[in-house]
C-alpha cells in the first residue's frame, strides 16, 4: 500500500477525532491475523473494522510495511519477553522453575500461543520473518537452557533438556493440539520429570495448579 504524501507523519499530540490511535490500528492487525493470516492484514479491512477511513491509517503508520513491523515487535515483545521472563523468575528448585517457565503454556498474558502460530505460518511465507523466528527460538532455547546451568545441570545435558522441553511445546501449537486445563495440568507432573530429572512433588503440583484453575 503506497503511502499518501499529503498526510502528516503520526503524532500523538495531532491525533484528530476519528483519526484513531496507532494502538487501534495495531490491535485491529494482531486481530485480523489471527484471523485470516497475514495476508488478509490489509489497510483497507482494517479500516472497515475500525469504521475510520482508509487515509486516516497514515497519520499512525508510513504504510503497510510499518504496520507488519510493529506487529512483529510486538509478538516478539510479548512472547520472547514473557518466556525469557518466566526462565529469569526466581524459584528454589529447578522443578519450581521449569513450572514457572510451564505457566506460559497456560496464560496467554504471559505467551499468546495463537499469536505464535499465526507469526510462524507467516515466516513460512517471508524470509526476514522466518530470521526474526529463529533468532526468537535461539533466545528462548538459550534462556531455558541458562535456567537449567543455574540449577546445577551441565551444558550440554541442559542445552538438550531446554530444547526438548521448547520443541515439544512448538510441536503442540504446530499441531494445534486441543487440550484442556485439566489435561493439561494432569499430564504437568511427568512432562517436568522427563524436562529437568526431577520429581514434581505434590505439592508443587496443587501450587501450578492453582494458578491455573480449570
Amino acid at each position: 500500500m503506497p503511502e499518501s504524501p499529503s498526510v502528516p507523519p503520526a503524532s500523538d499530540g495531532a491525533q484528530a477525532a476519528g483519526r484513531g490511535k496507532a494502538e487501534d490500528w495495531l490491535e485491529a492487525a494482531y486481530q485480523q491475523l489471527l484471523l485470516g493470516g497475514v495476508d488478509s492484514v490489509r489497510v483497507l479491512t482494517l479500516a472497515k473494522t475500525l469504521g475510520l477511513s482508509r487515509t486516516s491509517f497514515y497519520w499512525s503508520f508510513k504504510d503497510r510495511d510499518a504496520l507488519l513491523t510493529a506487529l512483529l515487535a510486538r509478538w516478539d515483545a510479548h512472547n520472547t519477553a514473557g518466556l525469557i521472563g518466566r526462565c529469569e523468575q526466581y524459584a528454589a528448585t529447578v522443578v519450581e522453575a521449569m513450572l514457572n517457565v510451564f505457566d506460559c503454556w497456560l496464560d496467554a498474558s504471559l505467551f499468546d500461543s495463537r499469536f505464535e502460530l499465526a507469526i510462524r505460518n507467516w515466516a513460512s511465507q517471508n524470509a526476514e520473518v522466518a530470521a526474526a523466528v529463529a533468532r526468537a527460538d535461539q533466545a528462548r532455547i538459550q534462556a531455558l537452557t541458562s535456567m537449567l546451568m543455574r540449577y546445577g545441570q551441565p551444558e550440554q545435558l541442559a542445552n538438550v533438556r531446554a530444547r526438548t522441553t521448547y520443541l515439544t511445546q512448538i510441536g503442540y501449537l504446530s499441531m494445534r493440539t486441543q487440550e484442556s486445563v485439566s489435561e493439561r495440568i494432569s499430564r504437568v507432573a511427568e512432562y517436568v520429570e522427563v524436562f529437568v530429572g526431577e520429581r514434581c512433588e505434590p505439592q508443587e503440583l496443587a501450587r501450578f495448579a492453582a494458578r491455573h484453575p480449570a
